[in-house]
């Protein structure tokens, strides 16, 4: 295991510095790489959209974590997921992309929604802030994506499962951390 320190992605973020980003994450890679990993993977979904311009350079595969969550979602037959997020992914084609590429369609919340939810995971849910208020508005987003036809919602935060899951959520959720451990487990196993 190997990160830098959430304030300098953070910083690359706020400049939409994505070369930056990425940098980190290869970083990060070539050290892990160096004390013989096989593979990597990378439980924060927003920093995923440096993703293609680490993949090429890497000195190892990575899981991606968006594809591990389109694979899950395809075999639970869900057709369509809400995204909840950083603002940072969920402006971007990174769920997108892969979802598409299973012929499953995606919601993301509007404008306002996507800022005051990028606003409580950034300012609260990282700081270990829980409040209930966070947690009914992310219902709300939930159930409004309910009502615009979701049949899940996937969780692409890595805070987000701490206040929603399953025993709280109106539609079922796909929380993309836990996934992508089990199968990064189920790979190393495998080898």
């Amino acid at each position: 295991m190997h990160t830098h320190s959430l304030s300098r992605y953070v910083e690359c973020l706020d400049r939409d510095d994505w070369h930056g980003v990425a940098e980190l994450m290869l970083a990060s890679a070539h050290k892990l790489a160096h004390l013989g990993a096989d593979f990597l993977i990378c439980p924060d979904n927003t920093i995923h959209r440096a993703y293609s311009r680490v993949a090429t350079r890497s000195p190892v595969a990575w899981l991606h974590i968006a594809e591990v969550v389109a694979s899950e979602a395809a075999a639970r037959g869900f057709r369509r997921l809400g995204l909840i997020g950083t603002r940072w992914l969920v402006d971007s084609a990174v769920y997108p992309e892969k979802l598409t590429e299973r012929g499953i369609a995606y919601v993301r919340p509007n404008i306002a929604d996507r800022n005051e939810i990028n606003r409580i995971i950034m300012d609260e849910l990282v700081r270990g802030v829980f409040k209930v208020e966070a947690v009914a508005y992310h219902l709300r987003v939930i159930r409004q994506m309910k009502d615009a036809g979701c049949d899940a919602v996937v969780l692409g935060c890595t805070e987000t499962p701490l206040i929603v899951n399953d025993a709280n959520s109106p539609r079922p959720t796909l929380d993309s951390t836990r996934l992508l451990a089990r199968a990064a487990l189920r790979r190393a196993c495998a080898r």
